[in-house]
């Protein structure tokens, strides 16, 4: 019989630690426990922790008893763990800023719940940040159901950075705006195989946004506005995670990195209610 979890507090969560995972869920028992399941068994980076917050409309996705025993697993494996519920909802934008508030390390990495990281992809992706020091790198998520869709006009919207990223104002009807189409379906796996990088090389490229898996300089994101734009915004939205990359772009740089070690797991959407885009309102 699976016996009561601990959600821990706050305080005890709250530290100076390298690197703390932040997970929005909703209604994704299932998915938490495979996204848990890739945390669980990464190496490379010692020192993370993990804030889960859920906003279900039942019972939290945490007490299921498969995501329960990952959650057991990290602590077991000396990664704290906090759970939290944030109800009523008021829009993913502020679920995100309240996630964000549970940390004070010194890196954050977004991360959706419907996302599996492979071994090896956090320690990469902290290599990357601390190697080109820029606000954000980030994985975008392969969906393996595309594995035999390959896109080759998709794969022209490629461009590495050579050197350190730069700030960049990135806005719609740009080429860089374009950027994005690398990221759907299987499109940046099949760049990454045509590559053909040795064992352990990684690659910095150019982007608009990336969504599911981002790792921020907190203080740089933090200094951009974080998620606060959320006050401006009505609760049926998306696009969060754009609006706040558009600004850490704009001060600090960002670079995708490949290859990638995320995994989207081709679940239905929890986000049924997309009333406007908030990078649009954002913008404005």
């Amino acid at each position: 019989m699976n016996r009561p979890l601990a959600l821990g507090t706050p305080e005890q969560f709250r530290g100076p630690r390298q690197l703390d995972v932040l997970i929005p869920t909703r209604n994704r028992p299932a998915e938490l426990a495979v996204t848990l399941s890739g945390l669980a068994a990464q190496e490379g980076v010692p020192d993370f922790g993990v804030v889960v917050s859920d906003q279900s409309d039942g019972g939290p996705a945490y007490a299921h008893p498969a995501a329960a025993t990952m959650v057991r697993a990290l602590r077991h494996r000396g990664r704290p763990v906090l759970l939290t519920r944030r109800l009523p909802r008021r829009g993913l934008a502020e679920h995100r800023a309240y996630l964000l508030a549970q940390s004070a390390a010194r890196y954050v990495l977004c991360l959706d719940d419907d996302v599996w990281l492979e071994p090896g992809a956090l320690a990469r992706l902290v290599t990357a940040i601390r190697e080109l020091g820029c606000g954000f790198v980030g994985n975008a998520v392969h969906g393996l159901s595309y594995a035999d869709d390959v896109r080759p006009e998709t794969h022209v919207h490629y461009e590495e950075w050579y050197g350190r990223p730069v700030p960049e104002r990135v806005r719609p009807g740009t080429p860089e705006w374009d950027r994005a189409a690398i990221h759907p379906a299987a499109n940046l796996l099949h760049v990454t195989e045509k590559l053909r990088l040795p064992a352990g090389a990684w690659r910095a490229y150019k982007v608009s946004w990336i969504g599911g898996c981002v790792l921020y300089d907190r203080a740089k994101l933090i200094d951009s506005g974080g998620f606060e734009f959320w006050r401006r915004l009505q609760e049926r939205h998306q696009g969060e995670d754009v609006a706040a990359q558009l600004a850490v772009l704009e001060r600090y740089g960002g670079a995708g990195v490949l290859p990638s070690g995320a995994y989207h797991l081709e679940s239905p959407t929890t986000v049924t209610e997309r009333e406007i885009e908030a990078w649009e309102v954002v913008l404005t």
